[in-house]
């Protein structure tokens, strides 16, 4: 018949435990305490693991260009250094339960093409993502525009209307929304798209998810292309307005060694 010291051994090799230290045996509290500390060890790989996988699908279904982080921003000018100081604090209030459930809160990017808006505001999202598996959905406005616009065709075999409405529960959902290209070439959205937007908005506001919108208007002309009810939506969140003054950052497309390029007096699509 086996003693309690054989069958600790024998359990200790079936778990690949060695039962004794420098040859000497192990009593039961020492060997207990030593799995505790490997279950536990196991749990925290298994958790990490985990946490891992639910990283990488936020980053699947977020639609982030992977390029756009800190790292890779180039802090060359006085607006995109103040832009990055209110994004990382934007980021570090996340620290904070109150701040969290006082309220929705969204940052207003605002200036010209090339400026860096939507670098920052996806080096916002993927660190957010990363630190608090925040959800995060980065989408153009026209291109939601385009898909709503198409949901009424209901004619169609592609099932575009259960897409959008899809979709539509997609941006209520989501922890953060960013929108960009709000009204790019648009002076002024039409009246029951003016509704559509002021009613996303406000949905997210009383569920208290946060928005980024970036635009290429100045705030006078956003509210005008938005209409009132729409701006009124978004004067009702905690908002942080970031304009961005510098240079652009796009590479600029020389003439100069294109032997197909337009004569110098023509210049299409200049912007007075």
């Amino acid at each position: 018949m086996e003693s309690i010291k054989d069958r600790i051994a024998n359990l200790a090799r079936a778990m690949n435990k060695k039962p004794e230290m420098d040859g000497e045996y192990i009593d039961y509290p020492t060997l207990r305490k030593q799995y505790e500390q490997q279950a536990s060890q196991d749990i925290q790989a298994l958790q990490q693991r985990t946490k891992q996988e639910r990283i990488e699908t936020i980053h699947g279904r977020s639609d982030l260009n992977p390029k756009w982080t800190f790292a890779n921003l180039i802090e060359d000018s006085d607006d995109v250094i103040e832009a990055i100081s209110i994004a990382k604090s934007f980021i570090a209030a996340h620290d904070d339960p109150s701040w969290r459930q006082s309220g929705s809160h969204m940052m207003l990017f605002y200036g010209d093409y090339g400026r860096g808006k939507s670098h920052i505001a996806g080096a916002m999202a993927h660190q957010l993502i990363e630190q608090y598996e925040i959800s995060v959905l980065y989408r153009q406005l026209s291109t939601l525009l385009e898909m709503r616009y198409f949901s009424y065709d209901y004619s169609a075999k592609d099932n575009i209307g259960e897409k959008f409405r899809e979709a539509n529960q997609e941006l209520l959902d989501v922890d953060l929304l960013i929108l960009d290209e709000v009204c790019v070439n648009e002076t002024v959205l039409k009246k029951n798209t003016q509704s559509w937007l002021g009613n996303l908005l406000r949905q997210r506001l009383v569920n208290k998810k946060n928005c980024i919108l970036i635009t290429n208007h100045n705030l006078q002309d956003l509210e005008q292309a938005v209409g009132r009810y729409c701006f009124e939506s978004i004067k009702e969140y905690d908002t942080y307005k970031v304009r961005f003054s510098g240079p652009s950052r796009r590479t600029a497309v020389s003439q100069e060694d294109d032997p197909h390029s337009a004569p110098q007096g023509y210049q299409p699509n200049q912007i007075k």
